[in-house]
């Protein structure tokens, strides 16, 4: 339905409804009613992720006695290490026992070392966390300025090479950028070490030196998978009939792009930047040996690869949790950005 405005010299244009501007419909009823239904969702989901990460290694036909005694184990000795470790109940009866103690933040022992594995994980997430979250910061700095650029600049120079920019970086694989970069930056110009870690408490100048290339290394492919979404979202959002309502209110083109085309454009963008945050956690296995860190990608393919089934489990739910949070986070921005979507769940 087309309203006419008094005074504004506009029609059809400035009816269009922006949705990045919320109806009040009270009091935080809706955004509390609708987080309270996102959370109690992600219970499920947790407890049938977690069934399936005990049930795998329940089925998988590893056993503590044969990495604790070696070869020479005889049946008696297997079925005694079975029945310490509570094995030898029913699989159901030790999901409940194990995950009662997940919920308390233990997640077991080692067979190999009988140390903790809260403990092991919590030492080597400080490291990953650190260059994940150095990464994050590049990629979604450096991914939104190319984006916004791309689309501000759309079929120009810019945009071109943005496009050209994001297409290579796609595709050179994580380890490939990392040689590269301890070539140039620690070789051949020795501006940072190449490997190592320091924690920041201890030294933060030199933690800062450690972790920033393997932080580039991790962010490269994210910055293109955010640029060419949000470039997408931001051309998508241009056309829309709202913003063509703004530009003829005369509204300048810097508030146009802030306040109109960005809040409804970036959703995609925010998207993939939330599914990467437990991937450049958890999947920097090559960059952090490259690197010589110690982190929770290393460790858990070192646990799966020796049969620690405990690490496994215990890597894989910090992996689960580590995925909630982050699409709640994302579910929760996107929702700051886009109010109208809340009013359709």
């Amino acid at each position: 339905m087309t309203v006419s405005v008094a005074g504004t010299g506009w029609g059809t244009a400035a009816a269009v409804a922006d949705p990045a501007r919320p109806r009040r419909s009270g009091p935080l009823g809706g955004a509390v009613r609708w987080l309270l239904r996102t959370v109690a969702l992600t219970v499920p989901v947790f407890l049938f992720a977690t069934f399936l990460t005990f049930l795998l290694g329940a089925v998988s036909g590893l056993s503590p006695a044969g990495l604790l005694l070696g070869d020479s184990a005889t049946p008696a000795d297997v079925a005694r290490v079975r029945a310490d470790l509570g094995l030898d109940r029913p699989v159901l009866v030790q999901y409940v026992d194990w995950l009662s103690h997940v919920l308390r933040g233990d997640l077991g022992s080692s067979w190999l070392n009988g140390v903790s594995v809260s403990s092991q994980i919590g030492d080597r997430l400080a490291i990953s966390l650190s260059v994940a979250g150095f990464a994050l910061v590049i990629a979604f700095v450096a991914g939104t300025l190319l984006g916004i650029g791309a689309a501000v600049w759309r079929g120009r120079l810019f945009d071109r090479a943005v496009t050209a920019f994001c297409s290579v970086v796609s595709a050179l694989p994580p380890f490939v950028v990392a040689v590269a970069l301890i070539v140039v930056f620690s070789v051949l110009v020795p501006l940072v070490p190449s490997a190592g870690y320091v924690p920041f408490s201890q030294d933060p100048g030199m933690w800062l030196a450690l972790i920033t290339l393997p932080a580039i290394a991790l962010s490269l492919d994210a910055v293109a998978d955010i640029a060419r979404q949000l470039r997408t979202g931001l051309v998508s959002a241009y056309q829309e009939n709202y913003v063509l309502g703004a530009v003829v209110r005369g509204f300048s083109p810097r508030r146009v792009l802030l306040v109109h085309v960005l809040r409804n454009g970036a959703g995609p963008a925010l998207s993939v930047l939330g599914l990467r945050i437990p991937i450049l956690v958890g999947g920097a296995v090559v960059t952090e040996s490259i690197f010589g860190m110690s982190g929770f990608g290393r460790f858990a393919a070192d646990g799966a690869l020796r049969g620690d089934v405990p690490v496994v489990q215990g890597a894989l739910v910090v992996a689960i949790v580590l995925v909630l949070v982050a699409n709640l986070v994302v579910d929760t921005l996107l929702l700051r950005l886009r109010p109208a979507a809340r009013r359709r769940t």
